[in-house]
């Protein structure tokens, strides 16, 4: 139609509502018609799946849909184009109607969209099949905007109770079908549930549509607009307040309602990052000391005296000396940039250079923090900073373990070969200290506290030792508290990827809390839940206990800015360095009950990991008592010196969490495993086994192994692998998982053992073959250390086959290995199904306890009973044909060889003597690439050949 206005006469004018129907109707149209087309014409192809079909399963996923099959996949694409103008039409309009002076949020939020239309174009023209990787990354992309967006369109919504009303219902939908979207994934991908792909595939079109609808509310405000363009009720020019508007005159007295009122800086917004990474690179450093003692006594087989330097945190006690500690404050930028040293400690390949340089960094940093923290105690604002970007520095620390396979890229024991960013993250930390020292103040350590009320500072002190060791512990590694509650299969828990993203999901929930609610935090209330779900995690295993361990996650970094804010209002030697003195006292016990066979008054720690859990959770009580004894809350303080440059700079680092959680949730995306691992030579029903000592994942020369060990695994065409010590899941040894590389890089299913809360060196499976149902074992151990077991059975080529992994106890202990001996023989002896044992038994052959090994009881014969130069490492097995065995030697990786046997699943051992290799078919052969001087150090040796 057309009409006239006083300013001239208008061709054509139409609503804007119909942008937002013909953006619905062609979104609708690309999805329903690829759908009707699919169901048409390849029914029974696209509901199947790589376990199941139809009947099992019955409805088609959304990717199977618009995939690679045509015509659905042209049918999708055109339509999506279709849908492409009047989505750019739509982004420009929410923007004219919700773009005001002076406004950054509609920028954002028009930009958002921007970037979700680009990336749906990615990932709708370049399906997985024509470049795997960058159709990840756009979907990805797209998904993790749609938070931003959604939320943003909210804030941004006109006071339309409609409209409002309708976004809130769809938003709710949208993000609540997501959690029974992932259960019924994993039902699929992990448990292999018939028909749980259908479930899911129902949830993945209730996704789009949800996404779809959300954007068609839009019709109902864009009512007041006709294009010419023109705007008839003046919505656009800002004189209409917003929903964010109404939510922010509601909460204005509320932290979390001012924190996004205020306009944006990049420069304090780059101020906030670069204090965030130095956060980072305190706990990188903090976390490497661990694993850089660790290599010293592990070599020595003993107390080597270099333990001494995981003293290197108590510095702060120094800081009692008064000028000593205006010396620091006023030079925090050269002190920052002296713990620098720990970044660079890679250079050297010199082991006891590498732990001196970051005992010193470490000497440093503790230094710079603490009289930070006490230098803006007159400063609430600038003090919640600072300890803001600490906390969060934890979280970022633990998402770049998430995406590294919990190894930090810039730890001192790795490198460009072995996966490091050492160079980078260096270069990156110089930067962040100039950044973030600028400011910095240079008297505030002789200011008194805003309020003279105090309470005891020895048990803040204590606070601070539960709250850092509880951090440490607990929280530097997002699969630490998933390996406590894990006991095998079938999967009954959490898994390390996904899961640990709902571990960093936690701590940024729980800092929040700490910020915003602080009252709450410091309460005694929270004090008793997060006491109950510290006793769910050390009483309890699989999904509870896992609560238990995300509640106690949320507790921890909730009252990290209670205890720290207590804490500056003490002398530094009282809090910060007698907290860091006992939280060191806690790591050496939280070794000792693990290490009690090694270590002077071990036995009276044994197996007592309740007792260092109860020790956190009091010292942390006594922390809050102390806070609680200060008096006036610190909101009342903070409040009294708040502005408005203060409240802007608080969410940057809200800002700055938002993001590292949407980054914890892309890596957990990348790295979910495809479940779809095939064995070396099936055609065969060849099994390939082996058993290797890896040594904590260190190598000779104490660098991070696993990419060795990978090689080597791979080129030996290994299918089933056991590896013994192998739990690394504490502070002296980084809290790492050595197994989540291997299996996704390998492409095999992987049992982790028993956990660290069992108190033994580890054992774990990595298997090609499904893993049907695995028990793990603590062996008898009434003196020694105790002794763990895996007893798994696998899905072999259709049939059902045992695998042990199992560790012995020591030679010191002959009693505990008797009764290791007759326990798990028994175990064995009593399966009906071919068995196959990878283990180190500590024993000769042919004498002593070998001969229940090899007995009647066990039913378990040798793989060579003619190799008398054993004493370790053992395969034993039943049931199988047994066609080679090889040891390989293990160049600089560990001190310990790998031993390789060959099965062939479904007949039965045939008892005749050696044959050339040359005389079996190939798929029995091992790698020639071993023979000889063999490769990187590894051969065939021994024999000098397979036999």
């Amino acid at each position: 139609m057309v009409r006239k206005y006083k300013d001239g006469e208008a061709v054509v004018a139409f609503s804007g509502q119909w942008i937002s129907w013909a953006h619905t109707v062609a979104a609708y149209a690309a999805f329903l018609g690829a759908l009707i087309t699919g169901l048409k014409l390849h029914y029974y192809k696209i509901v199947e799946n790589e376990h199941y079909g139809y009947p099992q399963e019955w409805f088609p996923s959304v990717s199977a849909t618009i995939g690679d099959r045509y015509p659905e996949r042209s049918v999708f694409q055109l339509f999506i184009a279709i849908t492409s103008g009047p989505r750019f039409a739509l982004v420009f309009l929410w923007y004219v109607l919700t773009a005001r002076p002076g406004a950054t949020l509609p920028k954002v939020v028009a930009f958002t969209g921007l970037f979700r239309t680009l990336t749906c174009g990615g990932w709708t023209y370049i399906t997985s099949t024509d470049d795997h990787d960058w159709h990840d990354i756009f979907m990805i992309s797209y998904l993790v905007a749609t938070l931003p967006w959604t939320l943003g369109c909210l804030a941004l919504s006109p006071p339309n109770p409609k409209a409002v009303k309708y976004r809130k219902v769809l938003a709710s939908l949208f993000f609540g079908t997501l959690v029974p979207l992932i259960y019924f994934f994993i039902q699929h991908k992990v448990h292999k549930v018939p028909g749980a792909y259908t479930t899911y595939a129902f949830f993945e079109w209730s996704l789009i549509l949800f996404d779809v609808a959300f954007d068609a509310v839009t019709a109902l405000d864009f009512q007041g607009f006709e294009l010419v363009v023109k705007d008839v009720t003046g919505a656009s020019r800002g004189n209409s307040k917003m929903v964010s508007d109404a939510v922010l005159e509601k909460e204005k007295e509320k932290p979390i309602g001012r924190v996004f009122g205020e306009g944006f800086s990049w420069a304090e917004a780059i101020d906030a990052v670069a204090d965030v990474y130095n956060g980072f690179v305190f706990w990188s450093m903090l976390t490497s000391l661990g694993v850089l003692v660790w290599y010293f006594p592990l070599w020595h087989m003993g107390i080597s005296g270099y333990e001494v330097m995981v003293m290197a945190t108590i510095s702060p006690l120094f800081l009692g000396i008064g000028p000593l500690r205006n010396v620091v404050i006023r030079n925090v930028r050269i002190v920052h940039l002296l713990s620098l040293t720990g970044l660079l400690a890679y250079i050297t390949k010199s082991p006891e250079y590498r732990l001196f340089a970051v005992s010193f960094a470490i000497w440093m940093s503790c230094l710079g923090w603490s009289a930070t923290w006490y230098s803006e105690r007159s400063h609430p604002a600038r003090l919640e900073a600072r300890i803001s970007a600490w906390s969060i520095g934890l979280i970022a620390s633990s998402i770049a373990k998430f995406a590294f396979w919990t190894n930090n890229p810039i730890w001192p024991i790795m490198h460009a070969d072995n996966g490091g960013w050492n160079k980078l993250g260096f270069t990156l930390a110089v930067l962040a200290v100039l950044r973030s020292t600028r400011k910095v103040s240079g008297t505030g350590g002789d200011l008194p506290a805003p309020n003279g009320k105090k309470g005891p500072s020895v048990l803040a002190g204590l606070g601070l030792a539960g709250l850092f060791f509880g951090m440490h512990s607990l929280l530097s590694d997002s699969s630490t508290m998933i390996s406590w509650v894990w006991e095998g299969y079938p999967v009954r828990g959490p898994l390390a990827v996904p899961h640990g993203a709902y571990t960093i999901f936690a701590m940024g929930a729980g800092l929040m809390i700490g910020l915003f609610y602080e009252n709450f935090a410091r309460s005694w209330t929270f004090f008793g839940i997060g006491s109950i779900a510290a006793a769910v995690l050390t009483c309890y295993s699989n999904w509870f206990g896992y609560y238990g361990g995300l509640v106690l996650a949320v507790y921890l970094m909730a009252v990290a800015p209670v205890l720290i804010t207590s804490a500056t209002r003490h002398s530094p030697t009282a809090t910060f360095g007698l907290g860091f003195f006992l939280y060191n006292v806690m790591v050496l016990a939280h070794v000792w009950v693990v290490a009690y066979a090694f270590v002077p008054g071990g036995p009276l720690m044994r197996e007592h990991t309740d007792w260092v859990m109860t020790a956190t959770m009091l010292f942390i009580g006594a922390g809050v008592f102390s806070a609680a004894a200060s008096g006036t809350p610190r909101t009342k303080i903070r409040n009294k010196f708040i502005n408005a440059a203060a409240r802007r700079q608080r969410s940057y680092y809200v800002y700055v969490l938002i993001a590292l959680q949407l980054l914890s949730a892309s890596i957990a995306y990348l790295r979910f495993p495809s479940y779809d691992y095939t064995p070396y030579h099936k055609d065969d029903k060849v099994v390939t086994v082996g058993i290797w000592t890896i040594h904590f994942s260190l190598d000779n020369d104490m660098w991070s192994s696993e990419r060795r060990m990978r090689d080597v695994i791979k080129e030996l065409e290994i299918d089933v692998m056991g590896l013994l010590e192998s739990d690394l899941q504490r502070i002296i040894m980084g809290n790492r998982d050595t197994t989540q590389y291997l299996a996704e890089d390998l492409g095999m299913y992987v049992d982790y053992g028993p956990g660290p809360n069992k108190h033994t060196w580890g054992c774990a499976l990595l298997s090609k073959f499904p893993i049907l149902n695995s028990t793990h074992h603590l062996l008898p151990s009434p003196v020694g250390e105790l002794a763990p077991a895996i007893h798994a059975t696998l899905d072999m080529y259709g049939e059902l086959v045992d695998v042990v992994v199992f560790h012995s106890g020591q030679e010191e202990d002959p009693e505990d290995r008797r009764l290791q001996t007759e326990a798990l023989s028994s175990i064995m002896g009593a399966s009906p199904r071919p068995v196959i044992l990878l283990s180190y038994l500590v024993t000769k052959p042919l004498e002593g306890n070998y001969n229940t090994w090899v007995s009647e009881k066990s039913g378990m014969k040798d793989i060579d009973a003619s190799d008398w130069d054993r004493w370790c490492e053992y395969i034993l097995y039943k049931g199988l044909r047994r066609t080679g065995y090889a040891r390989v030697s293990r160049s600089t990786i560990t001190d310990t060889e790998i031993q390789v046997g060959k099965f062939v699943v479904g007949q039965a051992d045939d008892a005749e003597a050696q044959v050339p290799e040359d005389q079996m078919s190939p798929g029995l052969r091992f790698p020639a690439l071993f023979r000889g001087e063999g490769v990187r150090g590894h051969r065939y040796h021994v024999f000098d050949e397979p036999r």
